[in-house]
């Protein structure tokens, strides 16, 4: 298994602050530079009390998580992302997990998220056209219905 230990950006790279490491259970899947879409939503339901002009209700129901997308440059690491979505394709089980790690530049771990039930929504490769020189990027779209506990494997569904 390769390892997956944080590794400081060369020191001639100014323009990478931090960058984001994507682990899929038992799968690293590289480094990343953008990752966005972190977030949760509580529904809310009102109800209206008989005689009660001054407000209304609000009363929380369910927890709602917002899909995350990761970008990078392709790499060597871009093939792993299509065999992992093709295992998914081919028999999708309940209770893949993904850990994503914001690193700095000096290889220190800002913060991190374990996601819980991760399950792929989109992949977009790279566009390639000899009249455009961009750089050719990937990007990946998961979706996920709770967070874990990054420290540990205890659930911690729903908060």
């Amino acid at each position: 298994m390769a390892d997956s230990s944080p590794t400081p950006i060369k020191p001639d790279d100014p323009a990478v602050a931090i960058r984001f490491h994507l682990h899929l259970d038992n799968q690293t899947i590289g480094w990343w530079n953008s990752f966005e879409g972190l977030g949760m939503d509580t529904g809310i339901e009102t109800r209206e009390e008989g005689g009660n002009n001054a407000w209304v209700h609000q009363l929380p129901t369910r927890l709602k998580y917002t899909n995350v997308k990761l970008s990078r440059p392709i790499n060597e690491d871009s093939g792993k992302v299509a065999v992992w979505f093709m295992a998914i394709a081919e028999k999708v089980a309940r209770g893949s997990t993904a850990q994503i790690k914001a690193v700095d530049g000096e290889g220190k771990i800002i913060a991190q998220w374990s996601l819980n039930d991760v399950v792929p929504v989109r992949w977009t490769g790279p566009s390639f056209n000899v009249e455009s020189p961009k750089t050719a990027t990937e990007t990946l779209e998961l979706a996920f219905h709770g967070f874990l506990d990054p420290k540990n494997t205890a659930t911690s569904k729903g908060a």
